[in-house]
């Protein structure tokens, strides 16, 4: 026999604990289906003690034996489960007051949980240090098959009641309906997220494609959802056609289609030239530069305060992207900001004009 800690312990609520999964159980999951009320042991790898006590200093012991010690009758409370740790083993007070290590190896064990003097602990006050102790606990632990709980001795009403309330709790779910709870549970957050993403798309969901391809296309489904599932049914070259229409039409607007290189640049994209190779040097430098480029000329969007010429750059290389849809989405997004909110669906109007292949809904 080894005795692996003897002396005060400190409990709380009446409660303190054997853990060794890092997780505290609930006290109705811990008895939820066992006959005894005293050492909760539903949860693996866990055990729930009752004291009389409900806050103060109790006498405790933990002894480890090869083999099942004979019951002492001097014990007033005796109760009997199984346990199996599932990682390094202590007895815990409530609210981290108190730990001891038990250095008990992941093998099944039988535990006896004893008290003595459970009524009168709990019709105690809180132990002053200089008085004695008014309940005692024992727990012993000893190599065993599993089987189930059972009350070996009863004698305290305390003991007695949460004998009953053990016996009229369900017992907890185990790990396969654990396991279903949890895919319902996913599913169920799945469907409401599916459901919201719906709704903020006004009612019907376009195809991943469209959801991936770009930002932008979100924006434009705020002001014409329909022209998102249009832009996305035409072949890639009337997507780019759309992307180089858009960029022609803010240009026109802003009156940049003026300057006669700018004009050259929109004649040169009509003409599938790559944008990097039409800008005016430095920017032309190579198409590795034109990563930099792109990255130091494409904000958000369309800002009118400023340099128009930023606004020209984040247009020509929204059009010049390697997805053709994502090019449609982002030049026309771009281009309903330049447009600006009260003309913006003018602009959209225009588009489906220059393009009856948009407002062909026979698809």
């Amino acid at each position: 026999m080894r005795t692996a800690m003897s002396g005060a312990a400190w409990v709380a609520y009446g409660q303190i604990y054997v853990e060794s999964s890092g997780r505290q159980p609930e006290l109705p999951e811990s008895f939820g289906g066992q006959q005894n009320g005293l050492c909760g042991a539903a949860v693996q790898g866990a055990l729930f003690l009752m004291t009389g006590l409900h806050t103060g200093r109790v006498g405790f012991v933990v002894e480890v034996y090869d083999e099942a010690p004979a019951i002492d009758e001097f014990w007033e409370e005796i109760v009997e489960a199984s346990f199996r740790p599932v990682g390094a083993v202590a007895l815990n007070g409530w609210g981290g007051e108190g730990h001891w290590p038990l250095d008990l190896d992941e093998v099944d064990y039988r535990v006896r949980y004893c008290g003595w003097g459970m009524d009168a602990g709990h019709q105690a006050a809180p132990p002053m240090d200089d008085e004695p102790l008014v309940d005692r606990y024992l727990v012993q632990f000893w190599p065993a098959p599993p089987a189930p709980d059972r009350v070996v001795k009863q004698t305290s009403a305390q003991a007695a009641y949460w004998h009953r309330v053990a016996r009229e709790t369900p017992p907890p779910p185990t790990a396969e309906q654990r396991a279903e709870l949890k895919r319902e549970r996913e599913r169920r957050a799945a469907e409401e997220a599916l459901a919201e993403l719906t709704r903020e798309w006004g009612g019907t969901l376009p195809s991943e494609r469209v959801r991936d391809a770009s930002l932008r296309a979100f924006g434009l489904a705020q002001l014409d959802r329909p022209l998102i599932d249009d832009i996305d049914r035409v072949d890639p070259d009337t997507q780019r056609a759309i992307a180089r229409w858009a960029v022609r039409r803010v240009c026109v607007d802003k009156q940049l289609d003026q300057q006669e290189w700018i004009a050259a640049i929109l004649d040169g994209i009509d003409h599938g030239v790559p944008v990097w190779s039409l800008l005016p040097a430095p920017a032309a430098a190579s198409p590795t530069d034109n990563q930099q480029v792109r990255l130091a000329f494409r904000p958000w969007g369309w800002n009118d305060d400023v340099d128009p010429i930023e606004n020209l750059w984040t247009l020509l290389f929204a059009a010049d992207d390697d997805d053709p849809l994502r090019a449609a989405f982002e030049t026309v997004w771009l281009a309903a900001c330049a447009f600006g909110d009260g003309r913006q669906q003018e602009l959209i109007g225009e588009l489906r004009q220059a393009f009856p292949v948009l407002t062909n809904r026979a698809w």
